[in-house]
C-alpha cells in the first residue's frame, strides 16, 4: 500500500536520454507522480527525487546517462535518484553502485516507479536494483502522454525480436508485445478528450505490433482513424519490410493518418545490410520508397543510415553514398556505429576508425540538408494547414505541415494546438523552416 501521504509538497525533476518512446514514457512517469502529489521542479529549485530515462543506444548515451547522475546528485544533494530504462536494463547492478542512486529498475519495472520509491529514505551502502532477464519479460507498461509538448505520443509496442548484429535493443527492451488495439483506440479517445489533436505512433518495431493478441499493425491504423477528435496521427517509425503496400494504400486514402513516414534503411548496400542480418536488400528499399511516393506524392521520408559499422570499407560506404543520393527521401537521420558489448558484429571483421565515421557522417548530413531544403523549396507559395506548438518563451511560434515541413511565424498564443490554413513563405534565416507568408484561415 503506498502511503501517498510521505509525497506531500514533494518535487521530482526528469532527465531523459534516446528516443522519442523514452521520452513519452517519462512523461508518463512525470503524470503518475503528479496525480499523488509530486510536482515537477521550477527551475532553479532543489527537488525531492531525481528520475533519470537511460539510453544504451551506444557508449556516449551511457556515458551521458553517468554523467546526468552525478550532475542531478550534485545539485539535488539528498534527493531521492531512480534509474530507469534500457541502460538500467542491461547493467542495473552497475548503475546501482554509482554515487547517489537509490534504485535501479528494469524495463518491467517502469511503470511502477511508486513502488518502489517507499518513503524517499536515502539507500546505504549503494542502492538497489530490479530487473528480469529481457526475455522473460512479458509485460506491456502503457504510455500516451503528451508532456510539455502539444503532440501526444500513444506507446503501440514494445521489445523487438529482430537481433540486428549491431543492436542491444532486443537485450534492453525484451521480445515484441503490445496491448489490444482496443486499448490503445481507448487511449486516444483520452487524448481527444483532454483537447489533443495530433498523436505520434511509437514503439520499438511497431510495425510488428499484433504479436502478443493476433491482431494486425494495419487493423490498428485503420481502428485509430476512425476516433474522433484526433485530426491527425503519424508512424514515427517502421521497418522497410513492415511498411506493406496495404498500409501505404490505406494511408493514402485515410482521413488523418499523415503523408509522413520514417523508414530505417541502416546501410546503402547489400553487403552491409546482410553482415547487419537485416531483412531486405537495397532494391526493396528503393521499390518500398518508390511505392510510397507514387501512393503519396507530397510524403515527407525520413531515413536511418549508420555509418562506419564493421565491414564497411571505403568503396562499400562509396557505393552506399550513391544509393542514397538517388532515392527520393527528404531527410536522413545519420548515426556513428558505435559497438556493443554482447552484439555479433563485434565478431565482423573491417573496423572503422572514428576519424572515418566523423567524415562519413558528415558527408550524409550535409546529403540530408540538400534533400530536406529541395523537398521544402518545392512547396513555398503554397497552401498548407499546421498545427501550431506551444512555443519557448519570448520565440516565434511554431508547428508543422501535414508532410511535416517545420513552419514558423510571430509568436500568437491564439494559434497554439490550433489547425490553421496559410500560405508558405519563404526559408526562416536558419534555413531550417519556412515562414508564414498569409493567414488564410484560422
Amino acid at each position: 500500500m503506498i502511503d501517498e501521504t510521505v509525497f506531500k509538497d514533494k518535487k521530482a525533476v526528469y532527465y531523459t536520454l534516446g528516443c522519442k518512446l523514452n521520452f513519452s514514457e517519462t512523461a508518463t512517469i512525470e503524470r503518475t507522480l503528479q496525480e499523488v502529489g509530486i510536482r515537477t521542479a521550477r527551475r532553479g529549485e532543489k527537488a525531492d527525487i531525481c528520475i533519470v530515462n537511460s539510453c544504451a543506444v551506444t557508449q556516449e548515451a551511457e556515458k551521458k546517462c553517468r554523467q546526468a547522475i552525478h550532475k542531478l546528485v550534485r545539485q539535488h544533494p539528498g534527493a531521492f535518484v531512480v534509474i530507469t530504462g534500457c541502460y538500467a536494463q542491461l547493467s542495473p547492478e552497475k548503475l546501482s553502485m554509482e554515487s547517489g542512486v537509490d534504485v535501479v529498475l528494469g524495463i518491467d519495472r517502469k511503470g511502477s516507479i511508486l513502488e518502489h520509491i517507499g518513503n524517499l529514505e536515502k539507500r546505504t551502502g549503494g542502492g538497489e536494483w530490479f530487473a528480469q532477464p529481457s526475455k522473460d519479460v512479458r509485460n506491456f507498461v502503457h504510455s500516451c502522454s503528451r508532456g510539455d509538448r502539444t503532440r501526444y505520443f500513444l506507446k503501440v509496442q514494445d521489445g523487438c525480436d529482430y537481433f540486428c548484429t549491431y543492436c542491444t535493443i532486443p537485450f534492453a527492451r525484451g521480445r515484441s508485445r503490445n496491448p489490444k488495439v482496443e486499448e490503445l483506440v481507448a487511449q486516444a479517445q483520452k487524448a481527444a478528450a483532454e483537447g489533443g489533436k495530433e498523436i505520434v505512433i511509437t514503439g520499438v518495431n511497431i510495425g510488428d505490433f499484433g504479436k502478443s493478441t493476433g491482431e494486425s499493425f494495419l487493423s490498428l491504423v485503420k481502428a485509430l482513424d476512425g476516433v474522433e477528435g484526433i485530426s491527425r496521427y503519424r508512424i514515427s517509425s517502421i521497418e522497410p519490410n513492415l511498411i506493406t503496400d496495404e498500409i501505404i494504400d490505406y494511408m493514402a486514402q485515410s482521413r488523418s493518418f499523415m503523408p509522413h513516414l520514417h523508414i530505417p534503411l541502416q546501410a546503402g548496400s547489400d553487403e552491409v545490410l546482410k553482415l547487419m542480418h537485416r531483412r531486405y536488400d537495397t532494391a526493396f528499399f528503393a521499390e518500398k520508397i518508390a511505392k510510397v511516393r507514387r501512393a503519396l506524392p507530397d510524403a515527407f521520408i525520413g531515413v536511418d543510415v549508420i555509418v562506419g559499422t564493421r565491414g564497411e570499407s571505403e568503396e562499400l560506404f562509396e557505393k552506399a553514398y550513391e544509393f542514397i543520393k538517388g532515392l527520393d527521401i527528404s531527410q536522413l537521420h545519420v548515426f556513428s556505429y558505435s559497438e556493443r558489448p554482447g552484439t555479433q558484429a563485434l565478431k565482423i571483421a573491417g573496423a572503422v576508425s572514428p576519424a572515418e565515421k566523423h567524415c562519413r557522417s558528415r558527408r550524409l548530413i550535409e546529403l540530408s540538408e540538400e534533400k530536406r531544403i529541395a523537398f521544402y523549396e518545392r512547396y513555398i507559395g503554397r497552401e498548407a494547414v499546421v498545427l501550431f506548438e506551444k512555443p519557448k518563451a519570448c520565440m516565434p511560434i511554431g508547428g508543422f505541415t501535414s508532410n511535416y515541413i517545420r513552419v514558423e511565424t510571430e509568436n500568437n498564443p491564439v494559434f497554439v494546438n490550433r489547425l490553421v490554413r496559410v500560405r508558405l513563405g519563404g526559408f526562416t534565416a536558419d534555413r531550417q523552416a519556412l515562414t508564414v507568408a498569409e493567414i488564410i484561415e484560422q
